[in-house]
């Protein structure tokens, strides 16, 4: 790994960007005694340890080996969101016309204007991980470089040594590539190089039916490119549900994009300017040609370097090993994020460094486990989990009960004209306890959080189905959920007594 990414395209907005997360004129402090924090990595779960411990009184020092702001800001989810933004406007333009808007095969779409806005909003929201608003505003000591474990309680970096009463290993994960022949000779595209690209690849292969995948995926296709997504498994989003896969493939079918699944990429081979990838599926073999290659296969831990095992700290390839409290196995040097779990969102990396900030400073003893973790797959539509689904339930040997209620049954949807999708629920089937829950839906990721609500306060489907929902909201698919379970507990002998009470009353 080189010590810090070159950014590209060299403008205004990258500059900008750089002045905020790696200045060029940075000089690292002079170590100030004994630490009662140091955090090695600058992504979410290291920028909120930092922060949350110099709030509370702490002397925290934060080392970063390449951008502060981690992938989240720098090649994450701030540029992805920002290009799928621009991939929906363009959709909806070019889809309008039920709505009386006309022309919109006219429409024309410009990829480095799409490029540069994203560009000027990362650089605006790197403000808030700056290295000088951490060290100038929050007290915090900022180390950039390569931070490695010289003992079990010291850290050098820049030929300082840091001494720690807690180190907090926040190094986060990095895109992995699969091990096929001639792929790295033609060269290839992951998250960490396409948000630099100025020009739309006119044939883009993706590997990997994953949420990078499928979400770059789509956003490409509707920007024109020609898009082939190639799919080792059977269906896209493992994790989900076949009729959310379902629903997720008809929609990048209906955007332009050529679905491989159950597909293996045989070899890549190069032609001039071009890459031809070998497939095979069913045991038939097929060429497909194309002008870039995007990976998007999964991450690997980012542990080379650190020196773990100077501080008898245990890894392995999958990352640092922790306990529940997020305790490493020094009992001085804790872990969050990408590096240790098994989720990885930012969000997931902001609670677990909540927890690691209690649990390290404060000998609090608050669990990982305990976490009630959502995640949201930002297609359109948007594909947003929480907890387990059916099948999951089922392997764990607990009994449930499913209720789906499909958006065409939800007035502001279909006034919307954004009917594809459904909200899903799992419960308990002896306790009515939510277990999980899963929305298709335009705006999903917004709709999930009343049951990641729910189920992190024990509260059951029928609190949701109390409360008043606005009408007409998309997210009113929920109440009708809690509708249907209602209705399920109105069984034949409450039937019976309730009708007999009124024939009582009319007597």
């Amino acid at each position: 790994m080189p010590s810090t990414t070159a950014v590209s395209p060299a403008d205004c907005h990258n500059d900008a960007l750089i002045a905020n997360v790696r200045p060029t004129d940075w000089v690292n402090p002079e170590p100030r005694g004994r630490y009662n924090l140091v955090v090695i990595g600058a992504g979410a779960a290291g920028l909120v340890s930092a922060a949350g411990a110099a709030g509370l009184g702490a002397k925290v020092a934060l080392i970063e080996r390449n951008l502060l702001g981690g992938d989240c800001l720098n090649v994450g989810c701030v540029p992805s969101k920002a290009l799928i933004r621009a991939s929906r406007a363009l959709f909806d333009a070019r889809n309008s016309l039920e709505f009386g808007v006309q022309g919109g095969d006219q429409l024309t779409f410009d990829f480095g204007v799409a490029m540069e806005r994203m560009r000027r909003l990362r650089a605006t929201l790197s403000r808030h991980d700056s290295a000088r608003r951490f060290r100038d505003e929050l007290g915090v000591d900022v180390f950039l470089g390569q931070a490695r474990f010289v003992g079990q309680d010291c850290i050098e970096v820049d030929g300082k040594q840091l001494r720690f009463a807690r180190a907090a290993v926040c190094t986060g994960a990095r895109a992995m590539a699969p091990p096929i022949p001639g792929l790295a000779e033609a060269g290839y595209l992951t998250n960490e190089t396409v948000f630099s690209l100025t020009e739309l690849p006119r044939r883009l292969a993706i590997i990997g039916g994953g949420p990078i995948g499928c979400e770059l995926a789509q956003a490409f296709a509707r920007f024109g490119s020609r898009v082939t997504l190639i799919q080792r498994g059977r269906q896209l989003l493992r994790r989900e549900d076949a009729d959310v896969a379902a629903i997720l493939q008809a929609a990048l079918v209906r955007d332009g994009v050529d679905l491989h699944l159950d597909t293996k990429i045989l070899q890549v081979a190069t032609s001039r300017q071009e890459k031809i990838l070998h497939l095979e599926r069913d045991g038939a073999v097929m060429d497909v040609t194309v002008d870039a290659i995007l990976v998007g296969v999964g991450r690997v831990a980012n542990i080379a370097g650190l020196g773990l095992e100077q501080a008898g700290v245990d890894f392995d390839q999958q990352g640092v090993r922790v306990n529940d409290a997020l305790q490493t196995t020094n009992r001085h040097v804790y872990a969050a994020g990408d590096i240790c779990s098994p989720y990885k969102f930012t969000h997931a990396a902001d609670a677990q460094a909540r927890i690691l900030i209690a649990n390290a400073l404060f000998m609090g003893r608050q669990k990982a486990s305990k976490l009630t973790i959502p995640w949201c797959t930002y297609t359109d539509p948007e594909i947003a989990r929480v907890g387990l689904n059916e099948q999951e339930a089922r392997d764990q040997g607990i009994a449930a009960t499913t209720l789906t209620v499909p958006l065409a049954d939800v007035d502001r949807a279909v006034l919307d004209g954004e009917t594809q999708g459904f909200a899903r629920v799992v419960l308990h089937k002896g306790t009515g306890a939510i277990l999980g829950a899963t929305i298709v839906a335009r705006h999903a990721g917004e709709m999930i959080n009343v049951f990641s609500l729910a189920m992190t306060n024990n509260l059951g489907l029928s609190s949701i189905g109390r409360a008043i929902h606005p009408y007409p909201t998309q997210a009113e698919v929920v109440k009708r959920l809690a509708d249907a379970y209602n209705r399920t507990r109105l069984t034949g002998p409450i039937k019976k007594f309730l009708a007999a009470w009124l024939r009582w009353r009319r007597s």
